[in-house]
């Protein structure tokens, strides 16, 4: 086990501080880890939604990558928000001249909030070129559908979109069933080499979910740098997950969807 993994955050940056690049760092840190980052976007957002979306260059978000990969051992890569093809495509280019063990992609393809935040054919790129680079790929209910091509309303469909997904791009997938409603309970679904196996953890009352995804995808990476199996990581980002949204249950930052407590 390593006792302090370099983890690099390939994200958009959120100035409220509740998710991407913010709540990635502070997730890194609170799970043990050293936060590196490239911003592949600058968003205009708060807890109550987004209002503007600025996409760097992608020679820029190369050139970051490329900085940090050069001179950092990186442990880990957190891949979230991309917003355009050509990000994608470098962001590909980079983890072929500096391979890493473990890639961690959460397709971000709209926030908490519902507002869009990557381009079409960014997601068609990131199918192309970075989940067949990933460990493990994290889709919510919603990401998971499109991606697999059907609406996802069970945990036995949650079971069906991992397995195909997994099959179809050889990585392992978690489809995250927080969005999903209607229970007490939320189930996210793992799909690996090794079959199905569920992560069920009691709901919990709160508007404060800002960043959930974010904070998952990169605890996992975090966990993985730290050498520990997929499985193990998996449940550990699970657990801390969970109990962030409990700490900031009752806590008042902002007028909308507040952020977790990372720390």
């Amino acid at each position: 086990m390593k006792d302090y993994p370099i983890v690099l955050s390939i994200a958009g940056s959120d100035p409220s501080g509740g998710a991407g690049i913010q709540a990635d760092i502070k997730a890194v840190s609170a799970c043990g880890g050293y936060a590196a980052a490239a911003i592949t976007a600058v968003t205009v957002q708060n807890t109550l939604g987004v209002s503007g979306v600025e996409y760097l260059p992608a020679d820029l978000v190369e050139r970051q990558i490329d900085a940090v990969m050069s001179d950092l051992a990186v442990d880990a890569v957190k891949i979230g928000m991309t917003g355009t093809a050509p990000v994608v495509e470098a962001i590909a280019r980079q983890l072929s001249r500096h391979p890493v063990l473990y890639v961690v992609t959460d397709p971000v393809m709209v926030s908490t909030s519902k507002d869009a935040l990557t381009m079409p054919e960014a997601v068609e790129a990131l199918c192309t070129c970075i989940f067949p680079k990933s460990h493990i790929v994290t889709p919510n209910i919603d990401e998971a559908s499109r991606l697999a091509g059907f609406r996802i309303a069970s945990v036995d469909d949650m079971d069906r979109a991992a397995v195909m997904l997994r099959d179809r791009y050889s990585c392992a997938f978690l489809v995250k069933g927080g969005d999903m409603g209607g229970d007490s309970t939320s189930t996210d679904v793992l799909c690996d080499i090794d079959g199905l196996v569920h992560f069920t953890s009691d709901r919990i009352a709160t508007e404060n979910l800002h960043g959930t995804g974010c904070t998952l995808s990169s605890s996992i990476a975090t966990f993985l740098g730290a050498g520990r199996p997929l499985r193990e990581a998996v449940h550990s980002a699970v657990t801390y997950v969970h109990r962030a949204i409990l700490a900031a249950a009752q806590l008042r930052i902002g007028h909308g969807h507040g952020p977790l407590r990372h720390m």
